[in-house]
């Protein structure tokens, strides 16, 4: 199936537009930032800086995706509208995404603006969809392999991981505009490092052209994980570089959307992929022709 033009709040991304997501933690113990945007003047200084590189969706969040304190809906809502609201009258035109499983979160965020809502967690709470119907906007139909929030995977194993992946995202992705999510809104998720282990990561990398084929516009999560902290044996302040080779990969194979820390380092590796691949011309060409 073809791909065709992606629509998120006010913008349209073109089937060959390769597009960055930026990440901005509003929790005080994110695995990477250790809480580098929990206030929010970092924050906003954040979200300028990624827009200014080259980001055209902003993703935040306001629980860690890992195990830790328990966050309610109610302290994780506190974190996050407030500054969901403040980004939209600052940026109007930034597609604002919230990454979040629970409706009630979901909802609120909606009240003040957001244009995705980017359930990581793969429908564990089924009215999420139903939320981003009733305003309509975007849904990320992630794979997490059945696993609870904030949990680990623990020997999960997969006759086949990608089987697995396209059964469960699609599902989600058809069922979301079953229930009134625009079509061209809708993105799917490998999931990478959740409910998986390395091996299914390297595979759901692998095997990402599957996933691309099914016509729905495809979202990766790599940045600086822990499938590219244990291929290369590397902690999480050293894998830029594994993280960049899976993101030009991933573009290769026809990966839409990129949820990334580093927005600059992520730009010119997309454009360079583009480029390469014939989709765009290259910002100067002067060899050869002095």
């Amino acid at each position: 199936m073809s791909q065709g033009t992606l629509r998120l709040g006010r913008r349209e991304f073109a089937a060959h537009e390769p597009v960055i997501m930026a990440i901005v933690n509003r929790t005080p113990d994110s695995f990477y930032d250790q809480g580098a945007t929990f206030r929010d003047e970092p924050a906003l200084a954040r979200v300028e800086q990624a827009v200014a590189e080259g980001a055209a969706i902003i993703d935040i969040g306001g629980v860690k995706a890992g195990p830790g304190d328990e966050v309610s809906a109610a302290e994780e809502a506190r974190r996050t509208v407030g500054f969901v609201a403040e980004v939209r009258r600052r940026f109007p035109d930034v597609v604002i995404s919230v990454d979040t499983w629970r409706h009630e979160v979901g909802e609120a965020v909606c009240e003040v603006g957001a244009d995705l809502l980017n359930d990581a967690w793969g429908g564990v709470d089924p009215r999420l969809a139903e939320v981003a119907a009733r305003y309509g906007v975007g849904l990320v139909c992630t794979h997490a392999g059945g696993a609870e929030p904030r949990t680990r995977p623990h020997r999960v194993t997969y006759d086949d991981v990608m089987a697995d992946i396209l059964r469960v995202t699609v599902g989600l992705a058809e069922r979301a505009v079953g229930l009134g999510v625009p079509r061209e809104s809708v993105l799917i998720d490998p999931g990478h490092d959740f409910g998986k282990n390395t091996r299914h990561s390297l595979e759901a990398t692998r095997r990402l052209g599957e996933m691309v084929e099914t016509g729905w516009p495809v979202l990766v999560s790599l940045s600086n994980k822990d499938f590219v902290g244990e291929t290369l044996d590397r902690p999480v302040k050293e894998r830029l570089t594994g993280t960049l080779a899976t993101t030009a990969v991933s573009a290769w194979l026809g990966a839409r959307v990129y949820r990334v820390h580093e927005v600059a380092e992520t730009r010119q590796v997309l454009d360079m992929v583009s480029t390469i691949a014939g989709h765009r011309a290259p910002a100067v060409a002067r060899r050869g022709l002095a």
